[in-house]
């Protein structure tokens, strides 16, 4: 599984990222361009996600995003973990909108 640096991850202009993280924790802090299936509806929801791009994926600290990278990677999506999740995201000072929903 290849995993990505949240700077680098935010530096790629055209980055397609999947938040998997659930619905409360996206109220709490969420980044605005993401994409947002909760891991537990993605095998379901499978046909949302990119196959002709490269697909940044993120959750709280970096281990459901990891699940969801391998599942991914499975079904043939070019997707790289970011390490750290949105901790790490906010962490190296990058965008993130807290709380609301989007």
């Amino acid at each position: 599984m290849k995993s990505i640096a949240p700077a680098d991850a935010h530096a790629d202009a055209d980055a397609f990222i999947l938040d998997v993280r659930e619905d409360d924790e996206l109220a709490r802090a969420r980044l605005e361009d993401a994409r947002h299936i909760p891991l537990g509806e993605l095998v379901e929801r499978l046909d949302e996600v990119p196959r002709d791009r490269t697909v940044y994926v993120l959750c709280h600290v970096g281990g459901r995003s990891a699940q969801a990278a391998q599942y991914l990677e499975a079904q043939g999506v070019d997707a790289v973990n970011i390490t750290g999740g949105i901790v790490e995201w906010h962490r190296a000072g990058l965008p993130v909108t807290m709380g609301g929903a989007g």
